[in-house]
């Protein structure tokens, strides 16, 4: 079942001055349960293609349905809603709320989400114990290692219950082990639970692990690889 669809998608930033054409006419399809790496040279427009995949940016042209909805074609409020809703994100910096504990970072989207606070404390503790931190969860970032952080964010991109994960980046600002670490936990949970992961990266470690690599170049799709 195809969970993402792309269609001859186009950004071109600065238009009106001096145009930067990020995309030029990226068609993709991503399955249900796919563990993809979207790969290539900085500046390819991985990271654009991610964002747009997502709903953080709009195509200049083209299509992006998530779920068989058109999600170009939203408002900025329905969108806002849909991403709350379908999709996980894990960023390069982590972006965790400073001022929360892992455990409140991970219920955060269940709250936006008006959960039950029942559910969203066992939900939050199932999660934080399924990625090895439950130890953690009273323990704001500062207090956490930048595996640990990046583990919150993973379990608070799976808080939701999303369609997919999209991960920009995810490993940039890890160490070898918990490089390994994280990306055995992502792998368990795509195998386990059919969770859908899709990764814009230049992490070798990263593309070693993926069972799709995609490779852009001056945004557009140089290869498509299976494995």
């Amino acid at each position: 079942m195809i969970v993402i669809k792309a269609s001859n998608l186009t950004k071109t930033y600065n238009p009106d001055k001096i145009p930067v054409r990020a995309l030029r006419g990226v068609d993709l399809a991503i399955e249900k349960g796919e563990f993809t790496a979207i790969v290539g040279p900085s500046g390819s427009g991985k990271t654009t293609l991610l964002n747009i995949i997502g709903g953080l940016d709009r195509p200049t042209a083209g299509k992006v349905e998530v779920g068989g909805k058109d999600i170009a074609q939203l408002s900025d409020n329905q969108l806002i809603d849909f991403r709350k809703d379908n999709i996980g994100f894990v960023f390069q910096a982590y972006n965790l709320i400073p001022v929360l504990t892992a455990k409140e970072n991970v219920e955060f989207v269940m709250v936006l989400q008006n959960r039950p606070k029942a559910e969203r404390d066992k939900r939050a503790e199932s999660l934080l114990t399924a990625v090895g931190i439950a130890d953690k969860m009273d323990k704001r970032p500062n207090e956490l290692s930048g595996g640990q952080q990046q583990r919150v964010a993973v379990a608070r991109a799976l808080a939701s219950k999303p369609a997919f994960i999209l991960a920009d980046e995810p490993t940039a600002n890890l160490d070898s082990a918990s490089t390994a670490g994280l990306l055995d936990m992502m792998a368990t949970m795509n195998k386990e639970e059919n969770i859908t992961f899709v990764f814009s990266t230049h992490d070798q470690r990263v593309i070693d692990r993926a069972r799709r690599v995609v490779t852009l170049v001056d945004g557009k799709i140089v290869s498509d690889e299976r494995r």
